[in-house]
């Protein structure tokens, strides 16, 4: 099935939705509350969805609804109540997993464009042969495959698209179906409730008749670095294989995944057959939405006009919080290098955004700034715009009665300052810090 590739990019809310559109998307995915995997994702209700679904077809792009978890008995009725709206809405495809879910839609919409979740974890030909039959349009594939598997999928059942995951938090679980929350934390990841236990911070427990933790014990304790060879676990039947355990005075991370990046596999990912170039994070930043959009957009665009590969672009993705990069199963299996042993958190890499664009008069050349981290007269910044970034040093900082400020910080209020040019609707400030000031020369 020959189809000119897209990226799509998370709409977690409408702001972010435009933003993910204006700086290079080809179509955006929202979640239906209460029926998509992210009920952190509060951005959207009934009453804006059908304002997302105006804008975006406006605009000549597309956008899909995701009702992806896998319900109980008590679900369904609202379940089938809130697909019967959606339906009405007419966006360009449902993203579901559950496949009794998708027989109903398939029964009461034969015409609705269904896309299979990653949730249903696809891994093989004859279930992407399966769910075409069934009616299916497009399939969403597990992160887990390599290249080459995907090939052969597309090789074997050509008359169906295929969707990959590109960029974006990676679960230890099989493409997110996972029972550790629920487990610990009576919270069902599969339901949308997922508390993220595999980021959690994990302590290293020793074996006296039963398993207790280092912190239970009486005596005083005092940490000490673990032996030079580290911690590792093996299995009894495979002794040369060794499963690193990371631990310092902050804690043991065991099932902590790398964020994926995979912008420089573009080529390889499109030659095996798929057709839609995925975005993990509707609960992230409109920063995020628009600095991935625009890296993969002019990848992309780069690849389809016979350029050669901007590092420029991986740079930006670089400059992202992250848990650090991964290139998945697309090349090997990562092994312990798919795994982040120092924290559960996504770090900021030493840029910032200091502020969002909120109005611009072009009369003054003056912008108004909702600020979001603290900067100071004086200070290098980017303008981050959908057509490129402009660096400039940052002469004064007014008030709304235009009275000059020392500083800007968060919390305190919006302000107002000298742009170089017209940032035009949607644009952001950057920090530029003394180790990326190489990148301008």
């Amino acid at each position: 099935m020959n189809k000119k590739p897209e990226i799509l990019s998370p709409a977690g809310d409408m702001e972010k939705l435009k933003i993910a559109l204006a700086f290079g998307a080809d179509a955006v995915y929202a979640g239906i509350p209460k029926f998509s995997l992210r009920t952190r994702e509060t951005g959207f209700t009934p009453k804006n969805l059908q304002d997302a679904i105006n804008h975006t077809h406006q605009l000549g792009k597309k956008i899909y609804f995701t009702l992806n978890i896998s319900p109980h008995n008590l679900k369904i009725d609202s379940f089938l109540k809130e697909l019967d709206i959606v339906a009405s809405m007419q966006p360009d495809g449902l993203i579901m997993a559950d496949p009794g879910m998708i027989a109903q839609a398939r029964k009461r919409y034969p015409e609705m464009t269904i896309h299979l979740s990653t949730q249903a974890n696809t891994v093989n030909w004859a279930t992407v042969s399966f769910w075409r039959d069934m009616g299916v349009k497009r399939i969403i594939l597990s992160r887990e495959l390599h290249v080459n598997e995907i090939a052969e999928m597309h090789e074997k059942v050509s008359d169906i698209e295929l969707e990959a995951f590109i960029h974006g938090a990676i679960c230890i679980a099989y493409s997110g179906r996972c029972l550790i929350s629920n487990y610990l934390h009576f919270r069902d990841a599969n339901q949308g409730t997922c508390t993220n236990s595999c980021r959690w911070e994990y302590k290293l427990a020793y074996e006296q008749g039963s398993i207790v933790d280092i912190e239970s014990r009486q005596i005083p304790y005092e940490y000490t670095t673990p032996p030079m060879d580290g911690f590792y676990v093996k299995e009894s039947h495979r002794p040369n294989d060794r499963f690193p355990i990371g631990e310092d005075e902050h804690g043991t991370y065991l099932m902590n995944a790398k964020d994926l990046c995979a912008i420089e596999l573009i080529p390889n990912i499109l030659k095996a057959g798929v057709c839609s170039l995925k975005i993990e994070g509707r609960t992230k930043s409109a920063y995020y939405a628009a600095i991935t959009a625009r890296a993969y957009r002019r990848a992309l665009d780069d690849h389809l006009a016979g350029r050669i590969f901007d590092p420029e672009n991986l740079r930006n993705l670089m400059r992202l919080s992250n848990r650090t990069y991964t290139s998945g199963f697309y090349t090997r299996n990562p092994r312990q290098y798919g795994e982040n042993f120092e924290d559960g958190y996504s770090a900021a890499p030493g840029q910032r955004v200091v502020g969002v664009i909120r109005d611009y008069n072009s009369q003054t050349g003056i912008a108004e700034i909702e600020v979001k981290n603290r900067f100071l007269p004086g200070d290098m910044l980017t303008l981050i715009t959908p057509q490129g970034d402009i660096a400039f040093a940052l002469d004064t900082i007014l008030d709304k009665h235009g009275t000059p400020l020392e500083s800007a910080h968060g919390g305190a209020g919006n302000v107002w300052i000298p742009l170089p040019e017209n940032p035009g609707e949607y644009a952001f400030l950057r920090e530029i810090t003394e180790s990326w000031r190489d990148d301008l020369k």
